[in-house]
Order: structure tokens, then sequence, then C-alpha cells
């Protein structure tokens, strides 16, 4: 897409990855920093046309949450095994409090930085507010790996290696956090059952 596209080919490889999690960015970013580095597209292109994919993905996903809303969201949680209708109230709560920071930080982070703009959208929070912080918290992460692949050059795979370490811990944590739940809900008495 790069060959054949340039810097928008980069900025639409970043829009699937948001939209397709088990793309990448740490592998399409350093990858547009090296294709930049030879010379076939503008470093500074590369940065702003990442920047823009990110943003389109996020706001596709932010859109999902607002079509889904929050009582179809309930009632899909009301069917899921081990859920309760009271995970999805302290969950809004917590977004109501910490929203802001879950989305920006959420931009850095694997697997929630596409995620994490479903519950945005789900508890409708301006789209404004949305946009800008998604926008800086997408530029720093954007910016961090298309930088080290322009760096690098033909070494830009070693951002690669070093990313992976880090989205294997997030993975680890999702994992341990989600049996931690399955395993309280079993063993409490009356696991599973929701609010009338």
């Amino acid at each position: 897409m790069m060959e054949a596209l340039g810097a928008p080919g980069a900025g639409a490889a970043i829009a699937l990855e948001n939209l397709f999690p088990p793309l990448p960015s740490e592998v399409i970013l350093p990858l547009a920093g090296f294709t930049a580095s030879q010379g076939n597209m503008s470093l500074w292109a590369a940065l702003v046309w990442t920047t823009i994919g990110s943003v389109v993905g996020a706001m596709a996903l932010y859109w999902v949450g607002a079509l889904l809303g929050r009582e179809r969201l309930i009632a899909i949680a009301a069917k899921l095994p081990l859920v309760k209708v009271s995970d999805i109230e302290k969950t809004e709560a917590w977004f109501a409090k910490h929203g802001a920071k879950a989305v920006f930080f959420g931009r850095m982070i694997p697997i929630f930085r596409s995620l994490i703009s479903v519950p945005a959208g789900v508890e409708k929070m301006r789209v404004s507010t949305f946009l800008l912080l998604t926008t800086l918290g997408s530029a720093i992460w954007n910016s961090l790996f298309v930088l080290a692949g322009y760096r690098l050059g033909e070494d830009w795979e070693r951002v690669t290696d070093l990313v992976s370490v880090y989205s294997k811990v997030v993975l680890v944590g999702v994992a341990i956090a989600l049996l931690a739940f399955i395993a309280f809900r079993v063993t409490r008495p009356g696991a599973g059952k929701r609010r009338a």
C-alpha cells in the first residue's frame, strides 16, 4: 500500500489497524518511517497521514459504540455468562470519571488502542473532545514509531522486536485480569446473577 499510494497508503493501513487490531501498528509505523527514509514519501507526510488514519479508524469505532448505545449494550451483557448489569454500570461510572485519560493514554496501549473508542461512543463523549484526545494520543504513539523506523532505516524491524515484548506484557496482563474475573465470579455465591 505504501509503495503504491505513498503516505496516504500508510494512513489507510493504520485506519485498518484500528478496525482490525490483529494488524499491528508496531509493524506498520516503523515500516512507514523506513519507507520515508528511502525517499518514497516525506517524513512529515508519513507522520500526518498515519495520524489521520488513526483518527479515521477510531472515529469509525466511536460511531459503532454510539449506534450500539447503552440499552443494547446492557441487553447484550445480560445474556453473557458471568456478566452482571452492575458490571456495565460500574464501567460507566469509571468511564465518566476517567474517560478523557482512558481515551488519551489508551491510544498508546496495544488492543486498547482500538477498543477504547467503543465505550467513548456508547457513553457519547463529546465528539470534539474525543477527536482532540485521539489525535494527540495517536500523534505521540505514531511519531515514536515512525521516527524510530526513519532513524533505524534498514534495521527498522528492531523496533518491532522491542515493542512485541511490550505487547506481550499487555496481553498477559489482560489474560490474567480475565482469568481473575472468571475465578472471582465462579467462586462467589450467586456468581453470574443479574440485578432485576
